[in-house]
C-alpha cells in the first residue's frame, strides 16, 4: 500500500451500524445518491451483516449530468445553482428513493478538493436524508484533504438518517 504520509481517514463499518439496525427493526429501506463521496457512502453500509434486507442499492452521480438523468434532478436547478446546492442535495435524495424505490434516499454533494469548483470552496458539502417523515439538508464546512473531507460526508450522512430515523415523527409515520 502507498503512503504519502498523510492521515488517511476511513469510515468504519461501525458508522453504518446504528442506522442499518434500525432500518430492519422498522423494516424499511434505503438507497443512496453520491456525488462527492462517489460511493464511499455505499461502501460503508455495505459492510454491515444483513444490510441486503434493508439497502435497495445507489447512483453515484459524480458528473452534473448524471444528477439529471439518472437522479432525475431538475436541469434548471443544476444549471443555475450548480451541483453544490442544498436543493440540489435534497432533489437527489428524493430521486434516490423513487429510482431505487427505498423508504429512505440520502445524498452527499460539494466539494472534495483539491480545488474550489464553481465558486464553492473546498470543503462545502450538502448532506440530504429524504424519507416518509420528511427531509432534512445539512450545510457543512469540513476541514482537511479530500479524504477528511468524504469520510465526514458519509459520517455525518449516517448521523442524519440515524436522527431522522429517531425522530417522533418518523416514529409515527406508520411506514
Amino acid at each position: 500500500m502507498f503512503s504519502s504520509g498523510r492521515e488517511v481517514v476511513v469510515p468504519q463499518p461501525s458508522d453504518a451500524a446504528p442506522a442499518v439496525h434500525l432500518l430492519v427493526e422498522r423494516r424499511e429501506t434505503l438507497a443512496v445518491a453520491e456525488s462527492l463521496t462517489g460511493g464511499l457512502l455505499a461502501a460503508t453500509i455495505v459492510e454491515v451483516a444483513g444490510v441486503s434486507t434493508v439497502f435497495r442499492g445507489g447512483l453515484v452521480v459524480y458528473a452534473t449530468d448524471l444528477k439529471a438523468s439518472l437522479a432525475g434532478v431538475d436541469e434548471r436547478l443544476l444549471a443555475t445553482r450548480g451541483a453544490v446546492d442544498p436543493d440540489v442535495a435534497v432533489a437527489l435524495a428524493e430521486g434516490v428513493r423513487r429510482v431505487c424505490r427505498a423508504d429512505w434516499g440520502v445524498a452527499t454533494t460539494g466539494v472534495a478538493g483539491p480545488d474550489p469548483q464553481d465558486g464553492k470552496p473546498v470543503g462545502l458539502v450538502y448532506v440530504a436524508v429524504a424519507g416518509p417523515a420528511g427531509q432534512r439538508v445539512d450545510e457543512l464546512r469540513l476541514d482537511g484533504g479530500r479524504a477528511a473531507v468524504r469520510a465526514g460526508a458519509v459520517s455525518h450522512a449516517l448521523e442524519s438518517l440515524v436522527a431522522l430515523l429517531r425522530s417522533p415523527t418518523a416514529n409515527s409515520s406508520g411506514s
